[in-house]
């Protein structure tokens, strides 16, 4: 028999792991899942439980209930991945030999890398990440009491897991605070290492647009360097400042040390993988996918469902020893949440950036490209229930891969 290996039971993971039971002779491979936690998160729900949207129970299930039959799902920790010997070491001394090793090991965030953030004696205070559940959940709790102030959320670093969702949490603020009747007593700051509101200049521009209709006061090209929790504020490496009551903050994003320590991966953790076919730059029986990849590409759940299209059809030619013909071009698309119940859509690649149009079907939508409706909130509120009975279980979806040019204007 001959063993597939899949490190990270996440979205990318599962949705890998689905497409693959499907497609491989289960007489001939095994199909092995590795993952230490049991709990599965639909991340993209953490972004509406400090508003009290979203509760615990609506972004958590268990991650064994969408591994398909057959398939070995081991709940462990790896401690080592020796590429060279071709095998995986689990934490309880298991060793795992494999063919071909799929990494799905994701990004988490990394407050400690910052000065100050972790350590200074605000955090969880008045200092409250998102991209967890129990930073979400305690930044909830926090709100529920806050009379306001001045609201910082600050991107510490790129890349990060989800570009968009910091900018949907200052609409979400301000439209929440509204809500509460006290949107005059707080002064929303959006603090990023970028030049503008986003990575790609139209959209940049559009967004960067919004901010100043709802008052949020954009402070770009702000590389942080500590925090002083004391005196609340955040110094960025040139030493200008910005104070804070309450400060959200997306710490650096990192991969799994592990792979660095194997010989897998970079500075940061992440595997150098080639952008088109998926394989790992070094190993040809390794490949990557999601959050955990190098890729100039977003780390969004949207980005791992359509490499796992193209993913699939390489794992499936190196398996029979042919040329890896699929080709990923950077696709992604992300529904953006603007407050009040409205919100825009973008759909994007490599080579080309969000432009204006219709989604999915030239000319009909129902989603617009670039443009603030109430169908593309919709459409974000519906992605929960695709979420967990479709896209996981690696169904097929009415949006292709390869992004199109068919329904958008230059």
């Amino acid at each position: 028999m001959k063993n597939l290996v899949i490190l990270g039971a996440g979205t990318a993971g599962t949705i890998m792991v689905n497409k693959m039971a499907g497609l491989l002779d289960r007489d001939e491979w095994n199909i092995t899942v590795v993952d230490q936690d049991e709990k599965h998160y639909y991340q993209p729900g953490f972004l509406f439980i400090p508003f009290g949207i979203y509760g615990r129970k609506d972004v958590v299930k268990a991650k064994r209930d969408f591994i398909p039959p057959g398939v070995e799902f081991i709940l462990e920790a790896v401690t080592a991945v020796d590429p060279g010997r071709k095998t995986v070491r689990l934490e309880g001394g298991r060793v795992l030999p494999y063919d071909f090793l799929v990494i799905a090991t994701g990004t988490k965030i990394h407050p400690e890398e910052t000065e100050g953030l972790l350590d200074g004696g605000g955090w969880r205070k008045e200092i409250f990440d998102f991209y967890t559940i129990d930073g979400a959940t305690a930044l909830a709790n926090f709100f529920k009491y806050w009379e306001g102030g001045r609201l910082v959320l600050n991107i510490v670093e790129m890349p990060i897991k989800c570009p968009v969702a910091p900018l949907e949490f200052v609409f979400l603020a301000d439209w929440w605070f509204t809500e509460q009747g006290i949107r005059d007593k707080v002064e929303i700051v959006f603090v990023t290492p970028l030049s503008g509101a986003f990575t790609k200049p139209i959209a940049s521009r559009l967004l960067g647009g919004f901010l100043e209709k709802k008052n949020i006061r954009l402070v770009p090209d702000f590389s942080t360097g500590r925090v002083d929790a004391g005196a609340k504020k955040i110094v960025s490496w040139d030493d200008r400042e910005v104070p804070y009551d309450c400060l959200v903050t997306i710490p650096a994003n990192m991969g799994n040390p592990v792979l660095t320590e194997s010989g897998l991966g970079d500075e940061m953790n992440y595997v150098p993988t080639d952008k088109e076919t998926l394989r790992s730059k070094e190993f040809e029986d390794v490949f990557a996918i999601g959050d955990c990849t190098d890729l100039p590409s977003s780390k969004a759940g949207s980005v791992a469902h359509f490499e796992a299209d193209v993913l699939a059809e390489n794992l499936l030619a190196a398996m029979d020893g042919r040329p890896l013909r699929a080709r990923f071009d950077g696709h992604a698309n992300c529904f953006i949440e603007s407050g009040f119940n409205k919100g825009l859509l973008i759909d994007f690649n490599y080579d080309t950036e969000p432009l204006p149009g219709k989604f999915p079907l030239p000319g009909i939508g129902p989603f617009s490209l670039l443009e603030e409706t109430r169908m593309n909130h919709y459409g974000k509120v519906m992605f929960r229930w695709v979420y967990w009975n479709l896209l996981l279980k690696g169904a097929e979806l009415p949006v292709e891969s390869q992004m199109l040019m068919a329904g958008k204007r230059r």
